[in-house]
């Protein structure tokens, strides 16, 4: 017998449907909602549960702020007029399960139908799967409504194909929905399609990067309801001083901003580096675009109709390098995953096997760019994209470690992951545990790469020039190391094989005291 746990207001009602909404399916202007409240008579169902909370351990930022975003499109559903029920973390009534807490309200609802947002990780797209299978009553699926490209999308651009080329993905999308074209609406505006190459500069000095916008609040009792119910997090958090959006309101007062005051440098310094600033000219859209709160064609419309009413104010190559991450790499990251998932996630194809050093669950180390990106990680459960690829991607990849030990950092420590956009990111483009489906080449680099494009080397405690020696910097020795270490598989790799005619003119003493460096290193990893 079912123990009955309905709050009062939805005692003794017969809900015929009863839809679930994940955490990230935060979607206000769904077709769902386009019934007049009224008239709907389904019962909405959200829930806090330790399945997601503790699947990996997650940022305490992270989880905070999926909560409190739940809670506003709750509190906006009720508003409406909508029947749901909301079970937190702390509800007795939680068994913390998917399908533990869906038998117990169809139950109690007597509900004699079941709907549901298809959902964007294959783990819980195969447990509701699963558990239509066992209900005696309908269950139907529902599309998002929010992505750009379907989830077949790119396997079926690619179909045969033995690696995958986002620039083709990305110029389809563009004449799909007539971004940035001519009126012909098969050639691109100025001509070209890309700007990749004006969008790699180092901040000048003197550049001056606009204040973060916040949105402060106390989350207090959402700290001490994660605490007392024993859920492990990562990261740290002033608890009165939570800053992220997590309503459609404040995501859009985001986008504003960062159409006024960032927008017109972006694409130029998004590669950037600095001890300075967190955000430089980056959006902070990432966690309102993943759970939904905002759509992508909003976002990028929005870019492109200040561009259009503000003539010389936003360069091209800016414009155009922000509508490629939205439009371009972010829905091709999320192709690649339905196209490859699950056989993704088991992919190695270096058999790295390291462990992931200690510091970056705390950022103490001398090494002064990694220090800062993960510092800066578990203070803000932020960092951009060429730290998180070049900075700490790039030193797990030379040193060998195993990526599932990278995928779950990554995909616990920020604020915007969720496994669609992190795994393809982080082992196929990161660690090319995928043997170079997304990427041509494996994104490593020494310390010249560090010091050509950020401030990170200067008064670092290691020699960003010195290969060896107890100061030099490891990213060097590592560097050769690795390229030594995999010589057999990328000397072929047309992209970087003229890098082994450089090693190979070295003198024989110093590529082995390079080997020698990297190998002590390896061995006292947690010492640097």
């Amino acid at each position: 017998m079912v123990e009955m746990c309905c709050p009062a207001s939805l005692k003794h009602l017969h809900m015929p449907t009863l839809r679930l909404l994940l955490g990230d399916q935060l979607n206000s202007r769904h077709s769902w909602y386009q019934t007049p409240a009224a008239e709907d008579d389904a019962l909405y169902v959200l829930m806090e549960m330790r399945s997601e909370t503790d699947y990996v351990r997650h940022h305490i930022q992270k989880v905070v702020g999926f909560f409190l975003a739940m809670r506003h499109f709750a509190d906006q559903l009720r508003a409406q007029g909508r029947r749901l029920r909301y079970l937190t973390l702390d509800d007795p009534c939680n068994t913390h399960t998917l399908a533990g807490n869906l038998h117990r309200l169809i139950a109690e609802y007597k509900a004699d139908r079941f709907e549901y947002q298809l959902p964007d990780e294959y783990r819980l797209d195969q447990a509701l799967r699963d558990f239509c299978a066992t209900l005696p009553i309908p269950s139907q699926a529902f599309d998002t409504e929010h992505f750009l490209s379907s989830r077949e999308d790119v396997a079926e651009l690619f179909r045969g194909k033995k690696t995958y080329l986002m620039e083709t993905f990305y110029r389809a999308m563009r004449k799909r929905y007539q971004l940035l074209m001519e009126p012909d609406g098969q050639t691109p505006l100025t001509g070209r399609w890309n700007y990749d190459e004006e969008n790699r500069q180092s901040l000048p000095n003197g550049v001056a990067i606009p204040p973060v916008p916040g949105f402060t609040r106390d989350v207090s009792e959402l700290v001490e309801m994660l605490q007392q119910g024993g859920v492990a997090t990562l990261g740290r958090l002033n608890p009165a001083h939570f800053n992220w959006p997590t309503s459609r309101e404040e995501s859009l007062v985001i986008l504003d901003h960062f159409i006024h005051h960032r927008l017109y440098a972006f694409g130029a310094y998004q590669d950037a580096m600095t001890i300075g600033h967190t955000l430089l000219f980056h959006s902070r859209l990432s966690f309102s675009l993943n759970v939904k709160l905002l759509h992508p064609l909003e976002v990028v419309e929005a870019c492109i109709d200040y561009w259009k009413s503000h003539p010389g104010e936003v360069g091209f190559a800016q414009i155009e390098g922000f509508i490629r991450q939205i439009v371009g790499w972010r829905e091709y990251m999320r192709g690649v995953y339905w196209a490859r998932m699950p056989a993704y996630a088991g992919l190695n194809f270096f058999g790295h096997e390291a462990p992931l050093p200690n510091f970056y669950w705390t950022g103490n180390t001398r090494m002064r760019c990694l220090a800062h990106a993960i510092g800066q990680s578990l203070d803000h459960a932020y960092a951009h994209h060429i730290q998180r690829l070049m900075v700490t991607g790039n030193f797990a990849l030379l040193l060998g470690v195993h990526p599932d030990e990278v995928d779950a950092w990554y995909l616990g420590i920020y604020m915007d992951a969720i496994e669609w956009v992190e795994i393809t990111n982080t082992r196929g483009m990161s660690q090319f545990a995928d043997g170079g489906l997304l990427a041509t080449k494996p994104y490593v680099a020494s310390a010249n790469y560090m010091a050509k494009m950020g401030d990170y080397c200067r008064n670092c405690y290691y020699d960003p020039k010195a290969k060896t020696g107890p100061r030099a910097c490891p990213f060097n020795s590592l560097y050769w190391d690795f390229m030594e270490r995999h010589r057999a598989v990328l000397s072929r790799n047309p992209r970087i094989g003229m890098i082994y005619k450089n090693w190979d003119r070295q003198p024989s003493e110093q590529r082995a005291a390079t080997l020698e460096r990297a190998a002590w290193i390896k061995e006292h990893i947690d010492e640097l």
